[in-house]
């Protein structure tokens, strides 16, 4: 056995059209594991309620702990986080540990159908077009990036501060 044995396994992003609530939650699972291996500085999560994201389970925020370190930023982006406390618990921890990266909004007023499904990264995107049927697209064009990311931070001005890392009290 050599040194090289216990090294991941490279994640490679696909590209192009995916279908199904499957193929999507792997799509989250590949680009957070790869957003740790590449160290990318910022991600974007966004979705109505993050229900059908896989963002509790352990080899996601395995991939989110190897992602944080100094210099990185995430911002998050839903209607209402409710769905996130109750479904993903270990990804509520990570947030609280975590919280001096992430940077959470809320927009409650939007349309959950309009309010855009979508991991966005400099170097990649993923976006669900049609998220009752986890219909959508991901690569790395450079207009597709700069589109999703001009919608993503009108949604962002739209919104104010959302899910705070902890709750302090008396």
């Amino acid at each position: 056995m050599t040194d090289n044995d216990n090294d991941p396994v490279p994640v490679t992003l696909p590209e192009g059209r995916f279908e199904g609530r499957v193929a999507f939650q792997q799509l989250v699972r590949d680009a957070l594991a790869c957003a740790a291996q590449e160290g990318w500085n910022e991600i974007i999560l966004s979705d109505a309620s993050f229900e059908d994201w896989p963002l509790g389970e352990r080899a996601v925020v395995e991939s989110l702990n190897a992602w944080s370190a100094r210099g990185r930023r995430m911002t998050l982006l839903a209607r209402r986080y409710d769905a996130v406390q109750r479904l993903h618990a270990r990804f509520v921890n990570w947030r609280g540990t975590w919280g001096h990266l992430i940077e959470c909004h809320g927009c409650p007023v939007a349309d959950p159908l309009e309010l855009p499904s979508a991991i966005w990264s400099p170097g990649w995107v993923m976006q669900r077009l049609d998220p009752v049927r986890s219909t959508g697209h991901a690569g790395r064009e450079p207009a597709r990036r700069l589109a999703l990311r001009e919608s993503l931070s009108e949604w962002i001005g739209k919104s104010s501060p959302a899910f705070p890392a902890s709750t302090l009290g008396l």
